[in-house]
């Protein structure tokens, strides 16, 4: 039985491929360039490129050490096709593992928010309080017998 290794058409599952550098799946790719020569025509898996740094990887995986022979226009077409599909399921796959990331970060700032209030309620609690404490001594001083002009009053016994 013939595997994904040994037909110049098949794609492997996207299990199969190697990790970069970066800790993306590869992509499979033709070399179209004449040099080096005797590569033009082989496949290989190549890095996506989709570090958030800017930073290049660099990494390259052969999978064929010669060209596996010509293919059809339409072989090509297909295998395009099948490229761009592999493409796409990477940036779906980085799109769920942002959008997860994106959610726990919208939970982490919900908790935080929470917290924020009832630390601000707490704080307008104590101030309420310290407030209150305030008031009750400065009203029993004026209950000493004067009235607010400083004068005694008279007692009715």
């Amino acid at each position: 039985m013939s595997t994904w290794r040994d037909d110049p058409n098949a794609i492997p599952p996207w299990n199969e491929r190697p990790k970069c550098h970066c800790g993306f799946r590869t992509w499979l790719q033709v070399w179209t360039d004449p040099l080096p020569q005797g590569k033009k025509g082989c496949r290989f898996f190549k890095c996506p490129d989709i570090d958030d740094d800017f930073k290049a990887c660099t990494f390259m995986q052969w999978i064929d050490t010669r060209p596996l022979g010509r293919v059809s226009f339409k072989e090509e077409q297909e295998r395009r096709v099948r490229q761009q599909q592999i493409r796409l399921k990477g940036k779906e796959d980085e799109l769920k593992r942002r959008r997860a990331e994106l959610g726990q970060r919208e939970t982490a700032l919900k908790i935080q928010e929470e917290q924020f209030q009832a630390r601000e309620a707490q704080f307008k609690r104590e101030a309420e309080e310290q407030k209150n404490r305030y008031k009750e001594p400065a009203q029993s001083s004026t209950s000493d017998g004067r009235n607010k002009k400083g004068k005694f009053l008279r007692s009715t016994q």
